[in-house]
């Protein structure tokens, strides 16, 4: 059997009791670690697992998907992914190419930053299409993701900005050269989510994105212990939920933002009454968020 397997959004315990059985039944285990990351490091999940694990980086999942599936018609592999199994599309192409074997699969799901963003109290139901935010280099803005928001607010959608991560990347150079040389990991942050966005409405200027009326809402390692919910030894590695216009979280200072991973919500031109009460007690500024709210509730 070829298991895919979700671990959830936080550390060694958000795996279901079933994912825990299944991982406790295999021969392999794969943790995938280039779509996500957990919150924390590999020897922890081994110690609760009791199981070793092998890291699965991009070159391997794309690149040697024979050998993680090797065997797996007879006997039982695992294949660990963040959040939930079906959260990148890598994930699907694995599962074909284990149906295309004639490979028994199982799928485990749990929580992944799909359902879990309902913490910043905007309703699933009122989400449009999620897309994805790179970061830019001088050369190359992609700007697609526009046309995406554009689109849900057109219907009064929120959009969920899933913002990129550079993990064992390598620079142009070593690319070329053909040097296995990677760059320190790298993890975009609310404030150059923030100013690309603005960027390309500078040059867009479609005013899907205006600075000083636009609410969103940041968030910042959804599925841990909530700042101040509970006492932890690193409030840094808290969940934190930050709330405002595109304007008032640019002129907060980084810090306010929390840890790696996030992601950025982009909220919908017609807000709920409900919605706008819950997502506005975490504003940096409350009356301007109750100003702009009411406009659209």
């Amino acid at each position: 059997m070829f298991y895919v397997i979700g671990l959830g959004l936080c550390d060694e315990k958000d795996i279901t009791v079933r994912g825990l059985e299944a991982v406790k039944s295999c021969s392999r285990i794969y943790l995938e670690a280039y779509t996500s990351i957990l919150m924390v490091n590999k020897d922890r999940l081994e110690a609760f697992y009791g199981k070793q694990l092998i890291i699965a980086d991009r070159d391997m999942v794309e690149l040697e998907s024979d050998e993680i599936l090797r065997d797996a018609s007879t006997e039982n592999v695992a294949f660990l992914v963040v959040g939930d199994p079906f959260g990148a599309t890598t994930h699907t192409d694995l599962l074909l190419r284990a149906r295309d074997l004639q490979i028994p699969t199982q799928i485990i799901h749990n929580a992944s930053i799909l359902n879990a963003v309902g913490c910043s109290g905007l309703q699933l139901y009122s989400f449009g299409q999620t897309v994805s935010l790179v970061f830019f280099t001088d050369t190359w803005k992609p700007d697609s993701f526009y046309d995406r928001i554009a689109e849900n607010a057109k219907l009064g959608l929120h959009t969920l900005m899933l913002l990129d991560i550079k993990v064992k990347e390598q620079s142009e150079e070593n690319l070329a050269r053909g040097r296995k040389i990677y760059e320190p990991p790298r993890y975009m942050s609310i404030l150059t989510a923030v100013n690309q966005l603005l960027e390309i409405e500078s040059i867009r200027k479609e005013g899907i994105l205006d600075g000083d009326s636009t609410l969103a809402i940041a968030l910042s390692r959804v599925g841990s212990i909530p700042l101040g919910d509970e006492t932890t030894n690193d409030d840094d590695g808290a969940q934190r939920i930050v709330a405002g216009t595109l304007s008032d979280l640019q002129a907060q200072p980084e810090s306010v933002f929390g840890q790696p991973l996030h992601s950025l919500i982009i909220a919908g031109k017609k807000l709920h009454e409900m919605e706008a009460i819950y997502a506005g007690a975490f504003a940096v500024n409350q009356e301007n968020w109750n100003r702009i709210a009411n406009k659209t509730s």
